[in-house]
């Protein structure tokens, strides 16, 4: 919207567009994007506890923590971090995103089979850029541009 604001008359077109043909874009805009994260899910053992545990709790801490921020907001010293902490906090996908991140990290750290059921021994050849013979063909610039813009 803000892109659109620059350029008055497409700004006026979609700010027009009736309201139920909006919710309707999000709600297909929603499902497609939960679906694209839900996708990520695929390459970790979604059957270990670790993974149900991890993906469960932050889920349920995604509903729970924006609750508690939007009945009892922040009272610091600071308007500033106030908005800050409130903004992060009320928003269900922040929440579970750092709960799950932080989990999945620091849960069960000192056992092996961490690293397979967390999916991170799928991502790990594509890590350096020669690891996998695919990173070249994936992460080639359009034009032959990769001659004044090498890859590293």
């Amino acid at each position: 919207m803000i892109v659109l604001s620059v350029f008055g008359k497409l700004g006026a077109i979609v700010a027009s567009i009736p309201f139920p043909i909006m919710a309707a874009n999000h709600c297909i805009l929603y499902g497609y994007s939960a679906s694209a994260g839900l996708d990520f899910l695929r390459l970790c053992n979604i059957f270990s506890f670790r993974s149900k545990f991890i993906l469960g709790f932050s889920l349920f801490m995604s509903f729970s923590i924006p609750q508690y921020f939007n009945l009892a907001p922040v009272h610091t010293g600071s308007t500033g971090f106030n908005n800050f902490v409130q903004v992060i906090f009320t928003s269900p996908t922040t929440v579970a995103s750092m709960i799950a991140l932080f989990l999945d990290l620091t849960h069960s750290l000192g056992q092996c089979s961490t690293f397979r059921d967390s999916g991170r021994k799928w991502w790990e050849p594509f890590m350096k850029f020669n690891q996998d013979s695919r990173n070249k063909e994936f992460y080639s610039l359009p034009f032959n541009l990769d001659k004044f813009f090498p890859p590293s």
